[in-house]
């Protein structure tokens, strides 16, 4: 919500009436025309685990789903740490690959109100997961599909990542391994730098298991970095316009 207004007929020397019973603040003098006071500073938050994350906000695959793939991983900063406290949001195109999805990530208790999160049937496309103390996630999703449309796109899972210290949240996507001939031609890999594109690709981990870490900022030498691999590479991340 944007703020409200500023009142243009006020002056930065009016003060507020004084009102009885209630405490003034000492009269600190005239300010400076063009200035403000300051104001307390956030030193920590906000805190992206606490009332954003729904029940069942991992499990994208309805359940019991034969096609079910786990992706996981971590978010890391530029010394390799893990972030702790980060938010995960998830997009992809449904089997069929409409972007529309079909309602009810978010459901609510009739009575209570409380979020009860998924139904455990339909595939909404949309998934929230929380990073633990070890800046690890876990999301059990479909396999994707390259959306409707767009012939010349590989499939792909759309990221947007939330942390502390960010003041603008990061967008980013998984590619995976088993389409590597799509990849040629996808409009985004297409024209990144091999050493690039691999930080978008997911590793393949075990039977219908894939890996894919979110490093914020690319390791300094010495901090991890392996030459050539795309280890320590920061992830790419996208600017929509």
């Amino acid at each position: 919500m944007s703020p409200a207004p500023h009142d243009m007929s006020a002056t930065p020397h009016e003060t507020a009436p004084r009102r009885e019973g209630v405490p003034q603040q000492p009269d600190a003098g005239p300010e400076t025309p063009g200035t403000l006071p300051p104001t307390p500073s956030q030193t920590i938050g906000p805190f992206f685990g606490h009332a954003l994350p729904f029940p069942g906000g991992g499990e994208m695959a309805p359940t019991g789903h034969p096609d079910t793939i786990t992706l996981y991983g971590r978010v890391l900063d530029g010394a390799g740490e893990p972030v702790p406290d980060a938010l995960l949001e998830f997009w992809q195109a449904g089997p069929d690959g409409g972007l529309r999805g079909a309602p009810g990530s978010l459901r609510r208790d009739a009575a209570t109100g409380a979020v009860v999160g998924r139904d455990g049937v339909d595939f909404t496309g949309f998934g929230r997961v929380p990073t633990g103390a070890d800046g690890r996630y876990v999301l059990r999703t479909l396999p994707p599909t390259a959306p409707a449309g767009r012939p010349d796109a590989a499939p792909y899972i759309a990221v947007c990542v939330f942390a502390r210290g960010l003041l603008h949240h990061l967008f980013t996507r998984v590619y995976f391994p088993g389409d590597a001939a799509a990849h040629a031609a996808d409009p985004l890999l297409s024209r990144l730098p091999a050493h690039r594109a691999r930080t978008l690709v997911a590793r393949a981990d075990g039977e219908r298991r894939y890996r894919f870490d979110i490093r914020l900022q690319a390791a300094a030498e010495g901090e991890g970095a392996v030459a050539g691999d795309g280890t320590g590479e920061e992830t790419v991340f996208l600017e929509f316009r």
